[in-house]
């Protein structure tokens, strides 16, 4: 069965917009990826400044492959004058599953 990868960040109030706004720009990014199958950005309501980064791959192989080109490409990227920005987390932690269960909605 599937993988899923929950990206933990640690983003201040003051850089949550700048964290949306990079996630945004680039949120076609992961979908032609072989093996991809979903993606989400969990912005927290209350009680935390913890935002996840919700991706579920085929299997372990098609996200590693997607960490060691697309992804890491994309983070190599510099900015204006050739730097790279500011990162708008302050921490992060990779959290890994593999799906054993799941269910949808009934069809009515």
């Amino acid at each position: 069965m599937s993988v899923v990868k929950i990206n933990v960040l640690t983003v201040p109030t003051e850089q949550r917009e700048t964290l949306e706004k990079r996630f945004a720009s680039r949120a076609h990014a992961v979908e032609n990826s072989d093996g991809f199958e979903w993606f989400e950005l969990l912005r927290p309501v209350e009680g935390t400044d913890t935002y996840l980064v919700y991706t579920r791959w085929r299997d372990e192989e098609s996200f590693q492959a997607w960490m060691e080109g697309p992804m890491k490409s994309a983070h190599q990227g510099g900015g204006e004058g050739g730097e790279r920005p500011k990162p708008a987390a302050s921490g992060s932690t990779l959290w890994s599953f593999e799906v054993v269960q799941q269910a949808g909605p009934k069809d009515a």
